[in-house]
């Protein structure tokens, strides 16, 4: 019977997705503080060491819900993109700093503060933790998603992002 239970945890566990833990949302009410995910991608990406361009601000009245959360974007089109590819989109780990986690922690994700790389986006807590971040990108990449999947399943951070002004993004 044993065997069994364990074949059947297993099969269940291959047929169906893997669910994502809690998405990031701040007193926005938005993922990503209602910044327009999919724009990152058209953004000009700075060398390592140098400020990041500032995100792009989403619409309130252009929305589409992924991971229990509501994403906010520009345009109609880059709503589109997101829905055909959300996981694509979506930053990593919820939403949450990319260091905080390789660290072995959830702590919020500064919008302001991000980085593509190998076309994930992630984002960081503080422009300090940025210069921590960019010493060893994959590195605390690595170690991030060893982390990962032990913290996933841990509520989303209720923190603020530290020195960010949350009342500027997702306007109609």
């Amino acid at each position: 019977m044993r065997r069994f239970s364990l074949a059947l945890a297993t099969t269940l566990g291959l047929a169906f997705p893997a669910f994502a833990g809690e998405q990031y949302v701040d007193t926005t009410g938005f993922a990503v503080s209602g910044y327009d995910v999919v724009a990152y991608r058209d953004l000009p990406q700075n060398p390592v060491g140098t400020e990041q361009p500032a995100a792009v601000p989403g619409r309130a009245d252009i929305t589409a819900d992924y991971n229990g959360a509501t994403f906010a974007f520009a345009t109609e089109e880059n709503r589109d993109l997101f829905l055909s590819d959300p996981a694509k989109y979506a930053p990593q780990y919820d939403g949450h700093c990319a260091y905080g986690v390789s660290k072995g922690g959830k702590v919020p994700g500064n919008p302001n503060l991000w980085r593509i790389v190998d076309d994930k986006l992630y984002l960081n807590i503080t422009k300090n933790v940025v210069g921590f971040w960019e010493e060893d990108i994959p590195g605390n990449i690595s170690l991030a998603e060893g982390n990962w999947t032990e913290i996933d399943p841990a509520p989303a951070s209720e923190n603020p992002i530290p020195n960010f002004d949350s009342s500027a993004p997702a306007r109609n």
